[in-house]
C-alpha cells in the first residue's frame, strides 16, 4: 500500500507543477482594417476580442499622423468618438493580464482613469485602475493579477481627466501581455504513468 501511495503522490505532484507562460499580443498579426469581434492566438492562448458601443478595429498605430509612446505596427483603435468597452475572453484561463493604452487627450493637465475588471465565467474576480502621466495621447500600462485565475476581462474608460481640457472618452490599445498556466505535456504523461502503475500494483495485490 505504501508503494502504491508513493507512485500516486509523485505522479500527481509532477503533473500539477504547471508552467506559467507569458504571451504577447501586439496585434501585428491581426486582420488590418477589420472591426471587432476577432480571434487571435499566440503561444496556444486564444483571445476573443469584442466591444460595446461602436467598438474598435485593427488599425495602424500612426493613423493620427503620429504614434503614441511604445505603440508600433498595428493596434486596437476606436471606431468612433463615443465611449466603448474592450472585452476579451481567453482560453485557457489566465493569472496575469496587462495592456498598453493611450486615451484621447490633447495636452491636458491630468489624465483619464482606466479600469480593467476580470471575471471567471461571468463571476467577478477582481479589478484595478491606472492613470497615465498627463500629455497628448499619453500612454500607460493597465494590469491585473489573480492567483485564482480568470478567463475574461473588460477594459473600461472609467473617468475623464479631473482638471478637464481637450479630451475624449476613447482609447487605443496595444501590446497585451497575458500569463496562462499550462500543464506541461510531460507532466500529463507522468500522471498517466502514475495511474497505470497504481492499477498494476493493485492487480498484483489481488
Amino acid at each position: 500500500m505504501r508503494r502504491l501511495n508513493c507512485v500516486m503522490v509523485v505522479a500527481i505532484a509532477l503533473c500539477v507543477s504547471a508552467t506559467a507562460r507569458g504571451s504577447m499580443f501586439n496585434f501585428d498579426n491581426g486582420p488590418f482594417g477589420s472591426p471587432l469581434p476577432i480571434n487571435l492566438t499566440v503561444d496556444g492562448v486564444t483571445a476573443h476580442f469584442t466591444a460595446t458601443g461602436e467598438g474598435f478595429s485593427i488599425q495602424r498605430a500612426d493613423t493620427m499622423g503620429f504614434t503614441p509612446v511604445d505603440f508600433s505596427g498595428l493596434c486596437i483603435y476606436p471606431s468612433s468618438v463615443f465611449m466603448a468597452d474592450l472585452k476579451v475572453a481567453f482560453s485557457p484561463a489566465l493569472t496575469d493580464f496587462s495592456i498598453l493604452y493611450a486615451p484621447q487627450e490633447l495636452a491636458c493637465d491630468s489624465s483619464a482613469t482606466m479600469r480593467v475588471t476580470a471575471y471567471t465565467n461571468g463571476v467577478f474576480v477582481g479589478t484595478s485602475t491606472m492613470t497615465a502621466e498627463a500629455g497628448t495621447w499619453p500612454t500607460a500600462t493597465l494590469s491585473l493579477s489573480s492567483v485564482a485565475g480568470f478567463n475574461s476581462v473588460v477594459v473600461h474608460y472609467d473617468a475623464p481627466p479631473p482638471t478637464g481640457g481637450d479630451w475624449g472618452p476613447i482609447f487605443m490599445a496595444d501590446n497585451m501581455k497575458v500569463t496562462a498556466v499550462v500543464p506541461e505535456p510531460a507532466s500529463l504523461a507522468l500522471l498517466g504513468l502514475g495511474w497505470s502503475g497504481a492499477v498494476l500494483l493493485s492487480r498484483r495485490r489481488r
